[in-house]
């Protein structure tokens, strides 16, 4: 059934129920239906052709989540997103909130692991490895990545070993 599945584009660590799921909320009920793919019925995504998606990473996936992609989202090859997260591309403005201030896409780097209610605002870059603990709220970018995040708002509170990080990398490549 993994081949089968592979094949038609879904995750082998998913059972075909969540499938249907995805099927009833997004094409009956109209529900996260700008995602070009499977998104947990518990996760909002708005501007979903507005994100682009690494291999073996899949937006929405996790329960909770809500993805704001007006801005534009970049998320590198073997990210994880965990259970409600919020991803906010986009800020209203200040007087008139029926507007929204354009801006730089968020991009999230290669093997970076979003932890459970993490928040992520407008503009924000995450190099590779980065690693949000939950909870965390990043307000500005840690380009440089191979570290833990952490804290309202984030900061750095761990250095990851860039030779290890790389090493694994190419064992994925």
């Amino acid at each position: 059934m993994s081949g089968l599945k592979g094949m038609l584009g879904m995750r082998p660590d998913m059972s075909i129920g969540y499938y249907l799921r995805d099927f009833l909320f997004r094409r009956l009920l109209r529900q996260n239906t700008s995602a070009q793919w499977a998104v947990h019925h518990t996760s909002t995504i708005h501007n979903g052709h507005k994100i682009k998606k690494g291999k073996g990473v899949w937006p929405g996936d996790s329960p909770g989540m809500y993805i704001n992609g007006m801005n534009g989202i970049v998320v590198g090859d073997y990210s994880n997103l965990g259970p409600n997260v919020g991803i906010i591309s986009a800020n209203h403005d200040l007087i008139d909130n029926t507007k929204h201030i354009p801006g730089a896409p968020i991009e999230i780097g290669r093997f970076c692991w979003i932890g459970m209610g993490v928040i992520i605002l407008p503009q924000v870059k995450l190099g590779d490895f980065t690693i949000a603990a939950a909870g965390a709220v990043i307000t500005k970018s840690f380009p440089d990545g191979y570290c833990v995040l952490g804290g309202n708002p984030a900061k750095v509170i761990k250095e990851l070993n860039k030779e290890e990080c790389d090493a694994f990398a190419k064992t994925k490549v």
